[in-house]
Formats: structure tokens, C-alpha cells, sequence
């Protein structure tokens, strides 16, 4: 079964203490894609301009990612410029150009209509509901969103939430929009805004899920070098719902190996700048991991 993901696809600028890079391949929709192909088939829909590489095209095609949603307008790509030091755990921004993305209006195929797995990648939450309402009686829909959306679409944002099964945010993000500081706390005001289920990235720190009786907590991944964190959290998604989609389950123990999916995934991410990680990255490199991390966190 495969999951249709709308996001971004943009060029970012990145520099960290470990380099400098412009232009790379990126944006929350193709960080999502690189991890979710794994485990299902990713139906990936985004808008970029006509300054975007033709070779991008390619790689993306050639990861199996369906880009036949993939919309070329006239303008330019997306483009995020960021900085990070010190522990590399927030990213400074320095430009950011919506190019197309200001005007984006989502189109599926036929086919994409009837998905039964959609993630809702970080976007204008207009935009978001405006696919939702494309899909017919989807399975599992989540949704991620930023701080610029929770102050400026407030209203838009609390809306969306009432219609889609799983919340995802990162913990400044559920702090702010449920006026919460402890998380678990934090996790139950979100949850009665409307979503079954909310799952909340805390970054080195781990992730936590709350699902009402169903509640999962797992740490980060012991890195021991950090590149470029950039898309780490959009990764994470995709290997969480890319094993979800795949195997078609909801229990509180498919749910716990999907937070480990989603976990192995973007500490994969953070290893490289941009996909360079990812987009390299075999089933049987994850499985090891993943095993590795199983090691870890059982007692």
C-alpha cells in the first residue's frame, strides 16, 4: 500500500560547523520520501519552479518516488537558507523564498484520490486542508506543522486538527500551541483538539506518543558525530508512517517499531548534508541498525 505525502521539494542552503552547501535537494516532502520508500510506495506532491535541477527530477524518479503530482510553475523553488552551531540543535534562518509555494494549489491523479495513507508534511495549513479534501475516506491521515503556522493560521491549523488522526510535532511546538510546558500534559490538551493520536519529536532527546490507553516513549539514537540535522524530523514521519502504510496495522505494538523506524531513519538523516544519507540508504543498512538499537532500549 503506498502513501501520498504533500510537502515541500526545495533547494537549501546549509551551513554547520562541518561545511557549507547551496542549493541541495530538499524540503520536508523529499526528506519524508527518502525514508518512507523503505517500507511502501510514496506518491509525492509538491510544487517547485522552473529553476529547479532537471537532474533532481531524475533522482527523485529513480528512488521510485511517483512524481507524477509533482507540479513545474513558473517562478522559482522554494528556497531555505539555515545555520547551525554550538550542539546543532536549532537551525538559525538566515533567507527564506516561497517562490511557487506562495501560489501552490495541489493536484492528484485519479488514482491518488482514493489513498488510504496521507501525511500532511509542513505547509500552509490552507494548502493542507485543500488535499484533504481532494482524497476520498482515507485510512490514516497526520499532519505536521511549524511555529509560523501556529501564530499566523491559528484558526486554520485548529480546524485541520479536528479532521486527521495523527498530530505531529516537535516539543516547542506542542508546548506552544496547547499552553502546556510538561509534554504529557502537552500531549492530552492537543489530543482533545481533535486527533486520535499525537507524536511529539523531542529531537536528541527522543520521541514521545500519546494515543489516550496507547502511550510510547523511545530515545534518540546515540550519534556520536551530527552533520546536518536539517529534515531530520520530516525523515522520522516517513519511516514512522512509511511502516505504518506498509503494514497496514495500528496496535500499540506497530506503532512502537514505527517510532523505531522513524527513529533509525533520521538518525541516518543527520549523518550527511542534506539526502546524501538517505537517499544511499538499503533496507538491510536499516535492519542492522535497527537491531543495534533494539540492543539499547530493551532491559
Amino acid at each position: 500500500m503506498s502513501i501520498l505525502v504533500l510537502g515541500t521539494v526545495a533547494l537549501d542552503t546549509i551551513k554547520t560547523p562541518y561545511g557549507f552547501k547551496k542549493k541541495v535537494l530538499g524540503g520536508s516532502a523529499a526528506h519524508f520520501s527518502m525514508s518512507a520508500r523503505l517500507f511502501t510506495g510514496v506518491d509525492l506532491v509538491a510544487a517547485v519552479g522552473e529553476d529547479f535541477p532537471p537532474d533532481y527530477v531524475d533522482f527523485l524518479r529513480s528512488k521510485k518516488i511517483n512524481i507524477s503530482s509533482l507540479i513545474i510553475e513558473k517562478g522559482r523553488t522554494f528556497h531555505w537558507q539555515g545555520e547551525y552551531s554550538g550542539d546543532l540543535n536549532t537551525a538559525f534562518t538566515k533567507k527564506t523564498e516561497l517562490g511557487v509555494l506562495s501560489s501552490f494549489k495541489p493536484r492528484v491523479t485519479p488514482a491518488q484520490r482514493k489513498s488510504k495513507y496521507l501525511f500532511l508534511a509542513n505547509v500552509d495549513p490552507d494548502i493542507q486542508k485543500s488535499l484533504l479534501e481532494l482524497i476520498h475516506s482515507p485510512r490514516l491521515v497526520a499532519v505536521d506543522s511549524m511555529n509560523y503556522w501556529i501564530e499566523h493560521k491559528r484558526r486554520a491549523l485548529l480546524k485541520l486538527l479536528k479532521r486527521v488522526d495523527i498530530y505531529v510535532a516537535n516539543d516547542q511546538e506542542a508546548r506552544v500551541l496547547s499552553g502546556e510546558v510538561n509534554l504529557i500534559k502537552a500531549a492530552r490538551a492537543l489530543r482533545r483538539l481533535g486527533p486520535k493520536m499525537v507524536l511529539i519529536k523531542k529531537g536528541e532527546h527522543g520521541v514521545l506518543f500519546y494515543g489516550g490507553n496507547m502511550k510510547a516513549c523511545l530515545p534518540a539514537y546515540p550519534a556520536s558525530r551530527v552533520i546536518d540535522p536539517t529534515g531530520a524530523g520530516d525523515t522520522f514521519a516517513g519511516g514512522f508512517m512509511g511502516y505504518l502504510a506498509g503494514k497496514g496495522r495500528f496496535s500499540l505494538a506497530a506503532i512502537k517499531k514505527a517510532l523505531a523506524c522513524g527513529t533509525i531513519a533520521a538518525s541516518f538523516n543527520i549523518e550527511g548534508f542534506g539526502l546524501e544519507k538517505t537517499a544511499v540508504l538499503t533496507l538491510k543498512d536499516f535492519k542492522d541498525r535497527l537491531r543495534e538499537f533494539k540492543g539499547y532500549v530493551i532491559f
